[in-house]
């Protein structure tokens, strides 16, 4: 090979280092945007439903997070929501009706930066702390009544570490992963995983959870696939069922019957007789 192409080629294969390097900066420098995508709201925004709800402030340390408390009457129960990755509280509860159906009461939060609540995502750490001091806030008001721990996409991880952390009446994961370390491989194959801030092993922490386990996936979802709810369901030490949603994908699962009145089914039966 003439010394002049051996150069251009080490050339050529420097750059593509340097390139790679960079897109592999990038990706831990920007992975809270990537997995964190909450869309921020006006403090002075005003929330409006038909039905009975508060707002409250939650300190956590160096920030507050706001939350909905939606209340029924008599209610039979809490479910305690930890959304997905997107959104705010205004985006995550357009179905607070079914709630009132089931006479449950709901319990919703927004992550640090979305919504209205403050701060910024620093740490896996930080997300665990800040969950548990969401249900804490509201978990002592239902002393008595089952409370039902409910995980939605990226909020599955959060939901089964507490489920595991307080014993609740039911889990119930939908659309769940086996860690984000999975997803990511998935999505960027060519990066180490140890660039990972932010693992969340949901597999980790099912084994210990005691409590009944719902899981409800979707048979065409293309961002998480559904082999990844097999392989929680295999993981599960504790009663544990697999909901399958034939041709529903990620985001609409919850709109399919099947998962509205499994999931109806589930909370009345836990329960009981409407007083």
């Amino acid at each position: 090979m003439p010394a002049s192409a051996f150069t251009v080629l080490r050339y050529v294969a420097v750059a593509l280092i340097v390139v790679y390097l960079v897109a592999l900066a990038a990706l831990y420098l920007l992975q809270e945007r990537l997995i964190f995508a909450g869309d921020p709201l006006p403090a002075d925004h005003v929330f409006r439903f038909e039905q009975r709800f508060e707002e409250l402030r939650i300190a956590v340390p160096g920030a507050t997070l706001d939350a909905l408390h939606f209340m029924q009457e008599k209610p039979r129960g809490l479910v305690f929501f930890v959304h997905g990755n997107a959104g705010n509280l205004e985006t995550w509860t357009t179905g607070v009706e079914f709630y009132q159906r089931v006479n449950f009461d709901l319990f919703i939060f927004d992550f640090r930066g979305y919504g209205k609540s403050t701060g910024r995502i620093g740490s896996e750490a930080q997300l665990e702390a800040d969950v548990r001091a969401a249900y804490d806030a509201i978990a002592p008001r239902y002393a008595g009544v089952p409370i039902v721990i409910y995980g939605r996409s990226l909020g599955t991880a959060l939901a089964t570490r507490l489920a595991a952390d307080t014993d609740p009446a039911l889990l119930v994961l939908v659309t769940p992963y086996t860690s984000l370390a999975d997803i990511a491989r998935r999505l960027y194959p060519w990066a180490p995983s140890l660039l990972l801030k932010y693992p969340l092993r949901t597999d980790a922490a099912i084994g210990s959870v005691h409590a009944p386990i719902l899981l409800i996936h979707g048979t065409r979802d293309a961002l998480i696939p559904f082999d990844q709810s097999t392989r929680l369901l295999a993981l599960a030490r504790a009663p544990a069922e697999l909901l399958t949603v034939e041709g529903a994908s990620h985001n609409d699962v919850h709109e399919f019957p099947l998962y509205l009145r499994t999931l109806e089914t589930r909370l009345r039966d836990l329960a009981g007789p409407r007083p």
